[in-house]
């Protein structure tokens, strides 16, 4: 059987593209260069942010998110994978665009829980406002306890650490950054939290499971790895 090539929706941002396509290539079991998987990325910074467009704060990233998905199936690709968990909102539009499928990488956190953490009910969200106000995890979570962030610490921190001058999406992926997602991790484990999901990819550069003693669940580890499975076709 044919391996699937697959298309990454990406730039938004464009390290968390960067870090998936990298996923892949640690992830995928290979002799020499010619087993790794086909990849196809078009990495367009230039999507409006989905948080603001979510929250009525600017403008529709549906436009440039159909265009960019277009283009990976012009240039070949078997389906597409979205490294940014808020964009999850728009999947519906976006593949009504297009002829081939579109991972759910909420689905697939949510399918990758109920296999390994079967038991565990309360999860500690670190996310965008965006994410948390449309209740993307939520939804897929269904029958779970999902342990969000005051509002307060939500916007002053979580939210700040992605966004901020020294943020995240600024380039900070270290030390100080990485020290106010592992306090707000706290706060949500002393809240009952048995497990935390990096519900935002950019969280998912900074935190690691090392810094916490709770398992992390990362939706772009996830993802990469089902991308890979669908790409050599490895159903499990």
């Amino acid at each position: 059987m044919r391996e699937k090539i697959i298309g990454i929706l990406g730039g938004m941002g464009p390290e968390a593209t960067y870090d998936i396509f990298g996923r892949i290539i640690k992830l995928t079991q290979v002799k020499n260069d010619s087993d790794h998987i086909r990849v196809i990325i078009d990495s367009n910074s230039k999507i409006p942010d989905r948080t603001k467009a979510i929250l009525g704060n600017g403008a529709s990233p549906i436009k440039e998110m159909i265009a960019t998905a277009q283009n990976l199936q012009k240039a070949g690709a078997d389906f597409v994978i979205i490294p940014c968990m808020t964009a999850h909102f728009f999947i519906e539009e976006i593949q009504k665009s297009i002829s081939i499928p579109i991972i759910d990488g909420l689905e697939e956190t949510n399918r990758y829980i109920d296999k390994n953490y079967c038991s565990a009910n309360k999860i500690g969200l670190l996310a965008t406002t965006g994410t948390i106000e449309a209740q993307l995890f939520q939804k897929s979570l269904q029958g779970k306890t999902v342990i969000l962030p005051d509002k307060k610490l939500q916007e002053e921190v979580v939210m700040d650490t992605i966004y901020g001058e020294n943020g995240i999406k600024a380039g900070n992926t270290s030390g100080e950054t990485l020290n106010r997602l592992i306090e707000v991790v706290k706060i949500l484990q002393n809240e009952g939290a048995e497990m935390i999901i990096a519900g935002c990819t950019e969280v998912g550069l900074v935190i690691k499971q090392k810094n916490i003693d709770i398992p992390l669940i990362d939706p772009l580890t996830v993802l990469a790895e089902r991308a890979i499975i669908l790409a050599k076709n490895i159903e499990k």
